[in-house]
């Protein structure tokens, strides 16, 4: 008889962050739209709402692969969360009149057109996500708080020069995905059948 791993709970640390993570975004879009969405006091409680959703998103896939709870729900719940809040930001700013809407464009189709190409190809292989896959995520989060908290005028390029590089990441990453999951189809394809 063989020892079988005990199955993993779907109620564990991890699927909660992630929930959390999509229950907070609802309260984010309401302290970000408080007051017209231009008064101080109510753009700094959305920012820290950001933060600590995004911070959810940092620790959840970690604790997971950390204690062998990765579950099934985890893995479609997490990118489902981490594009909402992302999304929703973007989207928020711009109808704020705060970014422009190309920029929020740009981003939602390469998320959702590689979150599509992940699903299309899944027969054939998992496609990880890449360091620059990583880092353009992390780069999206701190342009987005950038965006949300009330700074200076003065300051204001330092938020376009940020939004610029995670754009230019965003998209560099997507082409990156696009020849990672052709030559995966490739492979597949080529591989004498048994």
């Amino acid at each position: 008889m063989t020892d079988r791993p005990a199955p993993v709970p779907l109620m564990n640390l991890p699927n909660a962050l992630t929930v959390l993570r999509l229950i907070l975004v609802p309260v984010f879009l309401l302290t970000l739209f408080a007051e017209g969405g231009h008064d101080p006091t109510w753009r700094w409680v959305a920012f820290v709402i950001f933060a600590l959703a995004a911070l959810t998103d940092r620790y959840d896939g970690h604790i997971a692969r950390k204690r062998g709870q990765i579950t099934d729900f985890g893995k479609i719940a997490d990118p489902i969360a981490d594009k909402a809040l992302t999304g929703s930001a973007l989207v928020a700013l711009s109808m704020l009149g705060d970014l422009a809407w190309w920029i929020t464009l740009v981003i939602l189709v390469r998320e959702i057109g590689i979150t599509l190409l992940r699903f299309a190809v899944i027969r054939y292989g998992v496609i990880a996500a890449s360091p620059g896959g990583k880092a353009k995520t992390l780069l999206q989060i701190f342009a987005i708080g950038l965006y949300l908290m009330p700074l200076p005028d003065a300051i204001d390029w330092v938020r376009v020069v940020v939004m610029a590089g995670a754009v230019v990441l965003t998209v560099g990453t997507g082409v990156d995905y696009v020849i990672r999951a052709a030559g995966l189809v490739g492979r597949a394809r080529s591989r004498p059948l048994s």
